[in-house]
């Protein structure tokens, strides 16, 4: 299986990071930070048609399983992946070819933060959208992070999730 990560956050190399190299370590994902592209806000006008996010896209068109990765700002995702997010609605008007690419796709979320659990709120909003766009929501893992100790908990939630998202999906 072909894995992409799309990372968004302000901390390029902070306790997401480190969790998504983990991740990356054990499934040889590619890695699309979201700091190198150039990606505008949604315009209801389209005049954003040059920056990245249709290049990007069309990359990620060529995956079978995405994954979202972002830490959790303010019970959310980052502005950066939520820009991404709030873009693909130019796959439902503009670029409706392309968005049909991503039909049937995979897709789970990594996540880091300061509270004990992830909040329902921060994870719903991923969930919402596979469905919208017909993606398979499979998951997420997140690692609270307090005190610099609890890094090192990456790497055991790092292969338990790749092993998740690897594994034939449960027929219900």
């Amino acid at each position: 299986m072909k894995v992409a990560v799309v990372l968004g956050t302000s901390k390029t190399d902070g306790n997401t990071r480190h969790l998504v190299n983990k991740f990356v370590e054990m499934t040889n994902a590619t890695v699309f930070d979201l700091a190198d592209y150039q990606l505008s806000y949604y315009d209801y006008l389209h005049e954003n048609r040059s920056d990245d996010f249709i290049p990007l896209i069309r990359m990620l068109t060529t995956y079978d399983h995405i994954v979202f990765a972002s830490p959790v700002y303010w019970y959310s995702m980052s502005a950066q992946l939520k820009v991404f997010f709030d873009r693909l609605s130019d796959l439902l008007t503009i670029e409706k070819q392309l968005g049909r690419q991503l039909k049937g796709k995979e897709i789970s979320v990594i996540s880091t933060g300061y509270n004990h659990e992830l909040p329902d709120c921060f994870i719903e909003p991923f969930k919402l959208t596979a469905r919208y766009m017909q993606l398979e929501f499979r998951g997420f893992a997140y690692l609270p992070v307090s005190e610099e100790e609890d890094l090192g908990r990456a790497r055991a939630i790092a292969e338990w999730f790749s092993e998740s998202i690897c594994r034939e999906p449960s027929k219900v």
